[in-house]
């Protein structure tokens, strides 16, 4: 299903939640939006999901129009599933029915699957591993399985969007990273475009096809994940996405940016204009390398050293300003060293 929304305005009250918000979705598309609490991603999701009335603009499903200032299509007559933070499993129903109710009740689903139903709860429960589980009511599952539920029930009766509020949340660190492939394994599967709405980069970087960065209910960039990552075009898409350092200074001809206070001049390695609009130099803690060598170089000095198996991660004070850097596991440098910080792109 292709998605578009059309210049959308949000105000609850006197708050506007939202602010010209324009985005196509993409037949099939993995689509994470990501942002800090209170960006209006969730807004945006459930306005796509009919739940909320919008105050400006227009939302197509595949050119139909469902939503505009004057009207709402209600979730029911949208071909349209959602998965919640907090599962949202009803408690007086096992596993098994849980599945059969949108079979049973989800306007668009196919009469031949609805002819089928039993095979198509078997189906599902195998797709998401709960074969051994179908009699057992919520409270006998574990946070994991819960997800798994809410997952098989939103695609059970095969929506042509899938929508899902930030759903591993609330799992473990470990539970996070399996349920990751899972839901990237149901995409593949189903062919279903999804939505998917997280605070957490890692989330949005490992799976998506693409990533809508939300700041202050507007949309700051849209891009691949590679895109974002290494040529964020705000300083606020550079500092959320991956906590890039951002070194100030100037540009000239925007190929040489010289540092703030010095005479130390690094190359530009692709930056983007917008970037370079903003008298800026960003810089990954991975494109970063620290040096003994300090003549002719910015200098600071080392406050802190993780272990981090693969590499060590230090803090590095530069005139107050705090420098996060990765090196390799080979390159120790000792807290309180002076050091040189120098881009390796």
């Amino acid at each position: 299903m292709s998605t578009a929304v059309k210049h959308v305005n949000k105000k609850f009250g006197d708050v506007q939640a939202l602010y010209d918000v324009d985005l196509n979705i993409q037949d099939g598309e993995f689509l994470a939006i990501l942002g800090p609490s209170g960006c209006g991603k969730t807004t945006l999701l459930r306005l796509l999901a009919g739940f909320e009335s919008l105050t400006d603009g227009a939302i197509l499903l595949d050119d139909s129009e469902v939503a505009n200032n004057k009207m709402v299509v209600p979730p029911e007559q949208r071909n349209v599933s959602m998965v919640f933070q907090s599962f949202a499993l009803w408690p007086h129903m096992n596993v098994r029915e849980h599945i059969q109710f949108p079979l049973r009740h989800h306007h668009f689903v196919d009469r031949a699957l609805k002819g089928k139903m039993a095979d198509r709860v078997n189906e599902v429960l195998r797709i998401v591993e709960l074969e051994d589980f179908s009699d057992r009511m919520p409270n006998e599952l574990s946070g994991g399985q819960k997800q798994r539920v809410s997952l098989a029930r939103a695609i059970a009766p095969e929506p042509k969007l899938l929508l899902m509020d930030e759903p591993l949340s609330n799992l473990d660190a470990e539970l996070r990273m399996e349920m990751r492939r899972e839901i990237q394994a149901l995409h593949q599967l189903t062919k279903a475009s999804i939505v998917y709405v997280t605070h957490d980069q890692g989330e949005a970087l490992a799976m998506a096809d693409r990533i809508v960065v939300m700041n202050k209910g507007k949309i700051e960039q849209i891009g691949t994940p590679e895109e974002i990552y290494y040529y964020p075009k705000t300083p606020f898409v550079a500092t959320f996405v991956g906590k890039a350092n951002l070194f100030k200074g100037t540009w000239h001809q925007s190929s040489v940016f010289t540092l703030e206070n010095s005479a130390v001049s690094w190359r530009d390695w692709g930056i983007p204009d917008e970037i370079k609009k903003e008298n800026l130099y960003p810089l990954r803690p991975e494109q970063i390398t620290l040096t003994n060598q300090t003549q002719d170089q910015m200098t600071g000095v080392i406050r802190s050293r993780q272990f981090q198996g693969k590499e060590y991660h230090y803090s590095v004070d530069v005139a107050g300003q705090t420098i996060i850097a990765h090196l390799p596991i080979s390159k120790k440098m000792e807290i309180g060293e002076e050091v040189a910080i120098m881009p390796l792109v």
